[in-house]
């Protein structure tokens, strides 16, 4: 199981070939580090947009919404078990912090 992240210039469009058009910033190295990391924290009942996001699914944030979830990367730094899980969450903060300056925007997790 494990959780890519891309950011779009706006809605991304269904299917991958259309959705192509609007990609901005893709990560696809810390799927697993990054479902592992946000899973504890939904397993530990921590609130939050963050534990929304569907590790089996596609979960989408628009701009206000990684507004809003960016305070929430501290507290998942605290539950980071090892390197890996840290450099995931220190991807998905840049990630967050792209789409939150950028209009429009959306930030697809793409789960397993």
């Amino acid at each position: 199981m494990g959780i890519d992240l891309e950011l779009h210039s706006a809605r991304p469009a269904r299917g991958w070939r259309k959705s192509r058009a609007t990609l901005l910033r893709s990560s696809y190295g810390h799927g697993d580090a990054l479902a592992d990391v946000l899973g504890s924290l939904r397993l530990l009942g921590v609130p939050g947009r963050l534990t929304a996001v569907d590790p089996y699914g596609d979960t989408v944030l628009n701009e206000q919404e990684s507004a809003a979830a960016l305070p929430e990367v501290e507290a998942l730094r605290q539950h980071c078990a090892d390197e890996w899980q840290r450099a995931a969450v220190d991807d998905l903060a840049v990630m967050l912090e792209r789409c939150a300056r950028t209009p429009g925007s959306h930030l697809w997790f793409q789960g397993d």
